[in-house]
C-alpha cells in the first residue's frame, strides 16, 4: 500500500475518485502478463491456425486492444484517458499461451488497469475460441511486471522473469 494510504476513499471512507485535475500529464508506461493454461493438444491447434473458429491470437490481439480502450467503462474509479498505443504479443508453450500487454500514454495518471485488463481480455477471448477443443483450460498468473512515468516513478516486478 502505498504512504498515502486507500486513495479511493474519502475522509468518510466512502468511494470516490482520486482527483488527478492538477496533476501534469506525462509520459506512462505499463506492462501486464498472464498466462491460459491448456493441453498440449489445444496449443498445438492454435500454433498450427487449426482452431475452428479461426485465428485464436488474432482475434485475441484485437480483443486485448480493444479492452484496454474500455477499461474505464468495466473497472468503476478508473480514469477515462488517451490510449496512445497497446501492443499484446504471445508467447507459446508446450501447455500454456502467455499474453503481454503494453500500454502508452501521455496523460495525468497511469495504465496499469488498462495492461491488465487488456491481458484479462485476451486470455478470455483464447478461452472463448479454445473451449470447444478443451475445457480444462484455465487462465492465471496476471501481473503487473513493469510501469514507468508518473510520481512513484518505476516499479519492476521482482521474481521468476520468465513469467512463471
Amino acid at each position: 500500500m502505498s504512504d498515502r494510504g486507500l486513495t479511493h476513499l474519502d475522509p468518510l471512507g466512502r468511494a470516490r475518485m482520486v482527483d488527478v485535475t492538477p496533476k501534469e500529464a506525462t509520459h506512462r508506461r505499463a506492462m501486464a502478463r498472464c498466462r491460459v493454461h491448456m493441453a498440449a493438444e489445444t496449443t498445438a491447434l492454435v500454433a498450427r491456425g487449426a482452431v475452428t473458429k479461426g485465428d485464436v491470437l488474432a482475434v485475441a490481439r484485437v480483443a486485448g486492444i480493444q479492452a484496454a480502450k474500455r477499461t474505464p467503462d468495466l473497472i468503476p474509479l478508473c480514469h477515462q484517458l488517451m490510449v496512445g498505443s497497446v501492443l499484446i504479443n504471445f508467447t507459446i508453450d508446450d501447455t500454456w499461451i502467455e499474453i503481454e500487454a503494453q500500454v502508452e500514454t501521455i496523460d495525468k495518471t497511469g495504465v496499469e488497469m488498462e495492461a491488465l485488463t487488456a491481458c484479462s481480455v485476451a486470455a478470455l477471448t483464447i478461452y472463448d475460441m479454445c473451449k470447444s477443443a478443451d475445457r480444462s483450460m484455465s487462465i492465471g498468473e496476471l501481473a503487473l511486471w513493469e510501469k514507468t512515468g508518473g510520481r512513484s516513478g518505476v516499479y519492476r516486478r521482482k521474481g521468476d522473469e520468465d513469467g512463471g
